[in-house]
């Protein structure tokens, strides 16, 4: 069901209706024209600011199931892993902290897909990336467009297009650990009626085993994954002396993984890093998401265009996971085994006391709906082009919290349930957010020149309602209301001039924005943010240097359940000022037909230093990844250098690609100076092979190897513990095109 929409929202949508009685073109534009945000008309080498797009050829060079190995592409952005399969991503840009994606606006097909963007940021949802079709990364000035989150910038992914006739295409691959993966598509463009089908349908028993008997139900750490897409286009007849395009596109996912928070500590993952303790047998994560979206685009031959989408998320999880042991929570568990030795037994699987372990539902169900247009303006005043977009937007979404707490008995490595809690006995409690954006976005050409000022209007009212845990059916009303209400002016502009048909200079300036969560008590987070660089592209080199400096008035610390912290989740905290700054390099060649062999060697390579990442302000924190911080602390989770490279051999008939991803040393907490071993995530090197066979043109077959060297390192050390990075696993693939 489409969501009901206030007066203003009608007003914008019989607006652009209204429009649609002026003449405009007959001829459809590209498909992938309607979905980008880095520009309708203008080639990504022109973007004032710094924006990459990822495309469906570069895609193809290692066909990734996991978004961050994909990401680890693009300077300036910072994943932390997880689990090792990219299940849940947490990604930030230039320093705007990594945990959940939570700083950063991730949008499909232009349309925020967060769960709950602005009650509840955390992306405990990601959109699939086998079915991903591109991506944009946008930092600087280039993200005031899409917002509400400003300061690192945003990442869009764009779904596969309609086919511009019919036809499909099948990937199917099977896998180390009982890992098979199915990507499948179909499609046909009609004269007026167009629809694409499209399904992902993965599992993987998994790379980790868990202590005990292996042959339960609860002894897995794999995951199952259900994917579909469906979209339908209507267009106006070729001979029309309008243009006009109406599109659904509806989606549905389910994806249940054997997943825990419970780490190792580093006696034991140097013995065995693959290895889970008793403990977390049986934790999984189910999430259903359903996806709804409508279209209406025109445009003109007057210079103009617009479009309006109405859309609707829904997402409901069950995360099921270990929370404490005998009182104490599992990240002080780990922190300091020596101290909590008894506990730390009963994690291992020791016979311990009923009601010692405690599993937690960690049920919530999230909505997004809303409703945004845009419309633009092309112009000419004598020398000078001038494309003017202003675009509207009104959400509403909203996090619910029904949560309880399960507890068993550790009994010679097997969980025994002796008390089951009543729903809503741990947590009960809705956290809502509506919203109204408004942005105004210019491009102006005239000679060498391109400006891109832009301003973008946020208005946010957040809300938190507290019921008692003895009230799951919410009969009696809230306990505690907590509201608040935020309006930002959020300006920025880019600048490009071309020195010849080559080389481009560019640089740019914008206000960072991050609003509260919904009864927070800190202050909003803001910044000053700078960008300035050079561009080369040609035929053969495409190379691009971007400082950045990031001034932060105020950074904000959100407790969660995967950063831990003494207060509640959902507690934010002021961390003060904060600098941010580096360098991101980035290069692409290739050199064509070798010795007239037809081969060729495609070359990329990838580099951010981080040369500043540190507070500016002493203060005390219960916020775990900060504590307690002197000025010139160093932030988490952010290495000073990160490197990605790759080569390839390109023939006629078949492809070999390499890649090397180098990830320095960091902090799992804020310090300075030398890193102690139990707050280290050492250097390492992961190696990415990928080689295919063309049997026809239609038929391809290949070989895909992840971690190559089988690189044993440690990926995290949040939120509990120390994790590994996905161990070397080998795929066998076929791909059909048709």
């Amino acid at each position: 069901m489409l969501p009901t929409f206030s007066h203003k929202a009608s007003l914008s949508v019989i607006t652009l209706i209204c429009i649609a009685f002026s003449p405009v073109w007959a001829d459809s534009p590209d498909p992938i024209d309607t979905v980008t945000i880095i520009g309708h008309q203008r080639d990504v080498s022109d973007v004032p600011g710094s924006a990459h797009l990822i495309n469906q050829k570069e895609l193809q060079l290692f066909l990734q199931s996991d978004v961050m190995r994909v990401l680890r592409t693009v300077p300036g952005v910072y994943v932390q892993e997880e689990e090792g399969f990219g299940l849940r991503p947490n990604i930030g840009i230039r320093g705007s902290g990594l945990d959940r994606s939570a700083r950063i606006a991730v949008l499909e097909d232009g349309v925020l897909i967060a769960p709950a963007p602005y009650s509840a940021p955390a992306a405990y949802y990601f959109p699939t990336q086998r079915r991903i079709y591109a991506l944009e990364v946008l930092k600087g000035p280039a993200a005031i467009a899409v917002g509400p989150r400003t300061t690192g910038g945003a990442i869009n992914l764009i779904s596969t297009p309609i086919p511009e006739s019919s036809g499909g295409y099948v990937d199917f691959r099977v896998g180390q650990r009982n890992t098979l993966d199915a990507l499948v598509n179909f499609g046909m463009r009609g004269e007026r009626f167009s629809w694409l089908i499209e399904t992902v349908q993965a599992k993987s028993d998994g790379f980790k085993t868990i202590d005990g008997p292996a042959a339960t139900d609860m002894g897995t750490t794999g995951f199952g994954i259900e994917d579909y897409l469906l979209k339908l286009q209507l267009d106006s007849a070729p001979d029309a002396s309008v243009y006009q395009s109406l599109r659904l596109k509806a989606g549905y996912t389910n994806q249940q993984s054997d997943e825990t928070y419970l780490g190792l500590t580093d006696d034991d993952f140097a013995t065995d890093p693959n290895r889970r303790y008793a403990a977390s047998a049986g934790d999984v994560f189910d999430g259903e998401h359903k996806m709804l979206q409508m279209s209406y685009m025109i445009e003109s031959d007057s210079n103009w265009r617009a479009e309006v989408t109405a859309y609707r998320n829904d997402f409901s999880r069950d995360w099921y996971k270990l929370d404490s042991v005998a009182g104490v929570g599992i990240g002080d568990v780990l922190a300091d085994s020596q101290a909590y030795a008894t506990e730390l037994d009963y994690l291992r699987g020791s016979t311990s006391p009923d009601d010692a372990i405690v599993k937690r539902h960690n049920n919530r169900d999230y909505f997004s709906q809303g409703i945004q247009g845009d419309i633009t303006w092309d112009l000419l005043f004598g020398d000078t082009q001038i494309s003017l977009t202003t675009g509207l937007r009104i959400h509403e979404d909203e996090e619910d919290r029904l949560q309880r707490d399960n507890r068993y008995r550790m009994e010679n490595l097997l969980l025994v349930q002796t008390t089951a809690g009543a729903p809503g006995s741990q947590t009960n409690r809705v956290s809502t957010a509506d919203v109204k954006s408004l942005f105004v976005d210019t491009e102006i050409r005239n000679g060498r020149w391109i400006f891109t000022p832009g301003v973008r209007f946020e208005d946010i009212d957040l809300v938190r309602s507290d019921y008692s845990t003895a009230d799951p059916d919410r009969l009696i009303g809230p306990t505690r209301i907590r509201e608040s209400s935020i309006s930002a002016v959020i300006p920025g502009t880019g600048v490009l001039f071309r020195l010849n048909n080559s080389w481009r200079l560019l640089g740019g300036v914008h206000k960072g924005f991050n609003p509260p969560a919904p009864g927070s008590s800190a202050e909003e987070e803001n910044s000053l943010n700078f960008e300035l660089g050079a561009r080369f592209d040609n035929e053969k080199l495409n190379f691009e240097g971007i400082y950045f400096l990031n001034d932060y008035d105020n950074l904000v610390g959100t407790v969660t359940a995967s950063t831990g912290g003494s207060g509640q989740v959902g507690d934010q905290y002021d961390g003060g000022e904060v600098t941010v700054q580096g360098v991101e390099l980035s290069m692409s060649s290739a050199i064509g037909d070798i010795g007239s062999t037809g081969i060729s060697i495609p070359l990329s390579l990838n580099y951010t230093w981080t040369t500043v990442a540190e507070f500016r302000n002493a203060f005390e924190s219960e916020y775990e990844p900060w504590g307690d911080v002197r000025v010139g602390d160093q932030l988490p989770y952010i290495p000073e250098h990160q490197i990605r490279a790759a080569a390839g051999l390109n023939a006629n008939l078949w492809t070999a690609n390499l890649s090397a991803t180098y990830v320095g040393q960091m902090r799992a907490t804020a310090g300075q100076g030398p890193i102690a071993a139990k707050d280290s995530i050492d250097a390492h090197v992961v190696w990415d092979l990928m080689g295919s066979w063309r049997f026809t043109d239609a038929v391809s077959t290949y070989l895909k190897i992840d971690n190559l060297l089988d690189e044993v390192y440690v990926a995290a050390r949040r939120p509990a513990g120390v994790r590994p990075g996905l161990e070397r696993t080998a795929y066998l693939g076929i791909t059909y095109g048709f």
